[in-house]
Protein backbone atom coordinates (compact mmCIF):
# COMPACT_ATOMS: atom_id res chain seq x y z
CA UNK A 1 0.00 0.00 0.00
CA UNK A 2 1.46 3.77 -0.94
CA UNK A 3 1.57 5.76 1.83
CA UNK A 4 2.32 9.63 1.85
CA UNK A 5 3.49 11.17 5.10
CA UNK A 6 3.23 15.25 5.55
CA UNK A 7 5.94 17.26 8.00
CA UNK A 8 6.79 20.61 8.61
CA UNK A 9 4.39 22.53 9.80
CA UNK A 10 4.07 25.22 12.46
CA UNK A 11 2.77 28.15 14.09
CA UNK A 12 4.79 31.25 12.61
CA UNK A 13 4.03 34.39 12.29
CA UNK A 14 3.23 37.06 9.13
CA UNK A 15 5.89 36.91 7.07
CA UNK A 16 7.63 33.61 7.88
CA UNK A 17 8.71 30.98 5.87
CA UNK A 18 8.17 26.82 6.07
CA UNK A 19 9.20 23.98 3.98
CA UNK A 20 6.60 20.87 4.21
CA UNK A 21 7.90 17.76 3.39
CA UNK A 22 6.16 14.84 1.64
CA UNK A 23 7.68 11.56 1.98
CA UNK A 24 6.31 8.53 -0.08
CA UNK A 25 6.43 4.91 0.94
CA UNK A 26 8.50 4.16 -2.47
CA UNK A 27 10.17 6.32 -5.10
CA UNK A 28 9.24 9.98 -5.85
CA UNK A 29 9.49 9.37 -9.34
CA UNK A 30 6.92 6.64 -9.64
CA UNK A 31 4.18 9.01 -9.72
CA UNK A 32 2.51 10.83 -13.07
CA UNK A 33 1.92 13.90 -10.94
CA UNK A 34 2.91 15.43 -7.34
CA UNK A 35 0.72 17.69 -5.85
CA UNK A 36 0.09 20.26 -2.56
CA UNK A 37 -3.44 20.84 -1.23
CA UNK A 38 -4.55 22.72 1.32
CA UNK A 39 -8.11 23.45 3.79
CA UNK A 40 -8.83 26.08 5.58
CA UNK A 41 -11.54 26.25 8.25
CA UNK A 42 -14.86 26.64 6.23
CA UNK A 43 -13.61 26.31 2.93
CA UNK A 44 -12.78 23.62 0.20
CA UNK A 45 -9.84 21.99 -0.20
CA UNK A 46 -7.66 23.73 -3.12
CA UNK A 47 -4.83 22.95 -5.21
CA UNK A 48 -1.74 24.79 -3.95
CA UNK A 49 1.40 23.41 -6.67
CA UNK A 50 1.57 20.33 -8.48
CA UNK A 51 4.90 18.51 -10.54
CA UNK A 52 4.75 16.44 -12.82
CA UNK A 53 7.14 13.28 -13.14
CA UNK A 54 9.46 15.36 -15.82
CA UNK A 55 9.47 18.39 -13.42
CA UNK A 56 7.04 21.00 -14.55
CA UNK A 57 5.44 22.59 -11.83
CA UNK A 58 2.09 24.68 -11.68
CA UNK A 59 0.87 27.06 -8.54
CA UNK A 60 -2.25 28.75 -7.79
CA UNK A 61 -2.42 32.49 -8.37
CA UNK A 62 -2.72 33.13 -4.69
CA UNK A 63 1.18 31.95 -3.89
CA UNK A 64 3.27 32.32 -7.38
CA UNK A 65 6.04 33.90 -6.25
CA UNK A 66 5.79 32.75 -2.33
CA UNK A 67 6.10 29.26 -3.03
CA UNK A 68 8.13 26.84 -4.62
CA UNK A 69 7.79 22.82 -4.99
CA UNK A 70 10.58 20.47 -5.36
CA UNK A 71 11.69 17.33 -4.59
CA UNK A 72 15.00 15.49 -4.09
CA UNK A 73 16.28 12.12 -6.01
CA UNK A 74 14.52 9.45 -3.40
CA UNK A 75 11.12 9.17 -2.41
CA UNK A 76 10.02 13.33 -0.75
CA UNK A 77 8.67 16.46 -2.23
CA UNK A 78 8.99 19.84 -0.52
CA UNK A 79 7.05 23.06 -0.91
CA UNK A 80 8.92 26.24 0.09
CA UNK A 81 6.67 28.42 1.45
CA UNK A 82 8.31 32.13 2.04
CA UNK A 83 6.50 35.52 3.00
CA UNK A 84 3.35 33.66 4.82
CA UNK A 85 0.02 35.52 5.24
CA UNK A 86 -2.60 34.79 7.65
CA UNK A 87 -4.49 33.75 4.69
CA UNK A 88 -2.41 30.78 4.09
CA UNK A 89 -3.42 29.18 7.37
CA UNK A 90 -4.78 25.88 6.45
CA UNK A 91 -4.33 22.32 6.79
CA UNK A 92 -1.83 21.44 3.89
CA UNK A 93 -2.32 18.17 2.05
CA UNK A 94 -0.08 15.98 -0.05
CA UNK A 95 -1.68 14.15 -2.90
CA UNK A 96 0.29 11.77 -5.68
CA UNK A 97 -1.62 10.02 -8.51
CA UNK A 98 0.40 6.74 -9.41
CA UNK A 99 -1.71 4.87 -12.36
CA UNK A 100 -5.34 5.61 -11.95
CA UNK A 101 -5.46 6.15 -8.25
CA UNK A 102 -4.67 9.05 -6.02
CA UNK A 103 -3.06 8.82 -2.25
CA UNK A 104 -3.48 11.51 0.26
CA UNK A 105 -1.29 11.98 3.13
CA UNK A 106 -3.03 12.54 6.63
CA UNK A 107 -2.18 16.84 6.18
CA UNK A 108 0.00 19.43 8.39
CA UNK A 109 -1.42 22.07 9.83
CA UNK A 110 0.19 25.96 9.04
CA UNK A 111 -0.93 28.90 10.85
CA UNK A 112 -0.02 32.10 10.36
CA UNK A 113 -0.53 35.10 12.61
CA UNK A 114 -0.68 38.68 11.74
Amino acid sequence: QVRLAESGGASVQFGESLRLSCTASLSIFSFKVVAWYRQAPGKERELVASMTAGGSTNYADSVKGRFTMSRDIRNTAYLQMNSLEPEDTAVYYCNAVLGANAVWGQGTQVTVSS
